[in-house]
């Protein structure tokens, strides 16, 4: 985790960023903290109204993912940033306050919505491109099917402590220069212990022309073989 995140000190998104993810369709968690008045009035689309002295109370409204992006604004960039810190330590590390508020948004002559605001915070994470899921990379393992390999990019010593019984094992550095060990008839499975390196070799593999996907999620493999995987945080 990078130190300014640990530190817990104050993070901002701006108008453009969060424009842009809202174009994108990227799923962002948007909280208004002016009253409920002003929100109706004209508030930024998609956002839950959650008065800021209403704020301390509303915790269980948020998601359950803690990795979820969560935009904070208030009518400035100051009266958001006072609560910052309420949702931050509850541990959405990816906390922001949005500078210059609602009036900044206004002034960048951004779109605006009127009246009720959303009342449920719904976050549905949007999975990284070329990843796949846990359940079909598990159903591939566990159904052994011919159709899929398993390519493990972990080090030669993580995979000497356990490995998946059909996996290929190749170091995420390695693999270009292993091409010929990985089957170009079938669809490609990656994975490492935390997603990165498997990400990697799936650029690597997909611009060779490999079909393939990477799990952008925890795996622990143990000597027998078993594994346990689990969402990142």
């Amino acid at each position: 985790m990078p130190a300014w995140k640990k530190a817990k000190k104050p993070l901002y998104s701006n108008s453009k960023s969060l424009k842009t993810m809202m174009e994108t369709e990227t799923p962002v968690v948007l909280i208004d903290l002016r009253d409920g008045a002003s929100a109706k009035a004209a508030h930024i689309e998609g956002a839950v109204s959650i008065p800021a002295d209403q704020l301390a109370e509303a915790k269980e409204r948020f998601p359950s993912i803690k990795k979820a992006p969560i935009v904070l604004y208030g009518a400035d960039t100051q009266s958001a940033l006072e609560n910052f810190s309420t949702v931050r330590d509850w541990g959405y590390m990816n906390t922001t306050v949005l500078i210059g508020g609602f009036e900044g948004w206004q002034k960048a002559d951004l779109p605006v919505a009127t009246g009720d605001t959303a009342t449920e915070i719904v976050y549905v994470p949007k999975p990284k491109a070329g990843s796949v899921d846990i359940a079909s990379f598990a159903k591939a393992i566990e159904s052994k099917t011919t159709d899929v390999v398993i390519l493990d990019v972990r080090t030669d010593d993580e995979t000497e402590v356990g490995k998946i019984a059909s996996a290929i094992t190749i170091p995420a550095e390695e693999v270009v220069d292993r091409l010929d060990e990985i089957p170009k008839d079938k669809e490609v499975f990656i994975h490492c212990s935390t997603g990165i390196r498997a990400e990697m070799a799936y650029v690597a593999l997909k611009e060779k022309g490999y079909k393939a996907k990477f799990l952008d999620a925890n795996i622990e493999v143990s000597d027998s073989g078993s594994y346990e995987i689990s969402e990142k945080e």
